[in-house]
C-alpha cells in the first residue's frame, strides 16, 4: 500500500484509504475482470468493437460498452468514429492506457505462473 510519506504533496483524492478518493474510484473501475481483459486484448493495436468482443470471449455487448465507455472516460481508451456507413469505431489504448497495460501484463504472467498451484488449492478446500 501507498504509504502517507509518498503521498505528501499529492491531493487528497490520491490516497486509496480515504473513502471519498478518487484514486480507489480509478482502481475499482481498472481493477475489473473486463476491463483488464480489454486493455490486454488492446494491447499495441487498434479493433473495432466487434474485433474486441471476439478477442474478449464470453464478453456481452452491454459489458464491452459499459467497459469501453468508462476506459474512454478515466482517459485510457480512445474512441475513433469514422464517418461511413455505417460508422466505424476503432478503439486504441492512450499512453496511460498503454502505462497501465505493464501493470496488467504483470497480473496475467502471475496468473499463468501460479495457476497449478491455485488450481491445486483449491481442490484441498473444496474437499
Amino acid at each position: 500500500m501507498v504509504t502517507k510519506q509518498l503521498l505528501k504533496g499529492l491531493p487528497e483524492g490520491a490516497d486509496l484509504r480515504r473513502a471519498d478518493s478518487l484514486a480507489r474510484e480509478i482502481f475499482s473501475d481498472v481493477a475489473n475482470k473486463w476491463a483488464l481483459l480489454i486493455i490486454e486484448a488492446l494491447g499495441e493495436r487498434t479493433l473495432r468493437f466487434g474485433e474486441l468482443r471476439d478477442e474478449v470471449e464470453g464478453i456481452s455487448h452491454k459489458m464491452l460498452t459499459q467497459n469501453l465507455r468508462m476506459l474512454e472516460r478515466n482517459g485510457l481508451v480512445d474512441r475513433k468514429v469514422h464517418p461511413t456507413v455505417p460508422p466505424r469505431v476503432e478503439y486504441t489504448l492512450t499512453g496511460p492506457g498503454r502505462a497501465l497495460r505493464a501493470a496488467v501484463d504483470a497480473i496475467c504472467g502471475w496468473t499463468h505462473q501460479h495457476l497449478g498451484h491455485i488450481e491445486r488449492a483449491r481442490g484441498r478446500f473444496g474437499a
